[in-house]
């Protein structure tokens, strides 16, 4: 018992926990569309603030998108990237089987990729439509917490210990990697394994560099608020072919993925409620997410004027 409470002791002072946490980053079982517009209620996004006042109402209505599973893109490599080859890659929502081994009755994301049948290599990222908000209020009386959090977003990150993800094989020798951005905007890339197999599995990246031993940490003390707020968001799934590999059709299916991970600070009450005080990260995220408004808002605008342009098929003008 005393040992005990030396161990935890250290562990207040020096902020470095013994035992990990484990949150789920994204489910894509929640990500399906119940909206009539075909958009996911709990993840929309309304761009249409930041355009300009020269749109109409109806017009403005198609500003908005969310991580609804079929909103996702699919971004061939630039060598790959042939009319066919793109539109016939996409997401799609996938529900299992009645009497699936796993997630029986859930609606899943189903990717289609169809990669160059000439031999070389190549690559697909899937994004989500914008850049996922680390710091957007979940609601006017809640400063501190984020609409995104668990939908590709989890806060309070410290050490990286391991990555998970339920995926769904059909035996295509394809490499899979996820790729993270945290709270700098830096990019970090981790090869999770090949898609070798058949059906569901669930594949973990386990940082090589993870210290175990507390005793063999290097023990610090961090400045807090506002460097307080480690995260990481989900910026992308990416798919390699190899140039020996088959290419053409390439179909997977994702479940979810989750993060193991140190607190970066222990949870402890404190006097002042900082962000509500200062609004430094809404500030630092609305700096970035304004133009990640205008850029999709915009991009939104004119696929809705290139689909009103289009032959309808009903009737030729002579």
């Amino acid at each position: 018992m005393k040992r005990f409470s030396i161990l935890l002791c250290i562990v207040l002072v020096f902020g470095t926990p013994l035992f990990a946490e484990t949150s789920t980053l994204i489910d894509f079982a929640t990500l399906t569309a119940d909206r009539q517009d075909g958009n996911n209620e709990a993840t929309l996004m309304d761009f249409s603030a930041s355009v300009g006042t020269t749109y109409t109402e109806e017009e403005k209505a198609f500003m908005v998108t969310s991580l609804a599973i079929e909103n996702w893109d699919v971004v061939l490599a630039s060598s790959s990237r042939s009319i066919i080859n793109q539109a016939r890659s996409f997401t799609m929502e996938a529900p299992t089987k009645s009497g699936a081994s796993r997630y029986d009755g859930e609606t899943l994301m189903g990717i289609r990729i169809h990669f160059p049948v000439e031999p070389f290599n190549s690559h697909a990222i899937v994004k989500p439509p914008f850049e996922i908000p680390m710091y957007m209020e979940a609601s006017e009386d809640d400063l501190t917490g984020s609409k995104y959090d668990g939908y590709g977003v989890v806060k309070n990150v410290g050490v990286i210990k391991s990555i998970t993800v339920n995926i769904y094989g059909l035996n295509f020798p394809h490499g899979f990697g996820v790729i993270l951005l945290d709270q700098n905007n830096v990019e970090h890339s981790f090869f999770m394994d090949y898609l070798d197999f058949e059906g569901w599995k669930t594949i973990t990246w386990n940082n090589p560099n993870y210290v175990v031993e507390v005793r063999n940490r290097e023990l610090m003390r961090f400045p807090l608020y506002p460097k307080s707020e480690p995260a990481y968001k989900l910026a992308g799934l990416t798919f390699h072919r190899d140039s020996a590999a088959e290419g053409g059709n390439f179909v997977a299916y994702i479940k979810d993925i989750s993060i193991t991970y140190d607190l970066a600070v222990l949870k402890r009450t404190r006097d002042f409620e900082d962000e509500a005080l200062w609004g430094i990260l809404q500030e630092r995220e609305d700096a970035r997410r304004n133009a990640e408004l205008r850029r999709l808002g915009d991009t939104l605008i004119l696929r809705y004027f290139e689909q009103q342009k289009m032959d309808t098929g009903e009737g030729t003008t002579e």
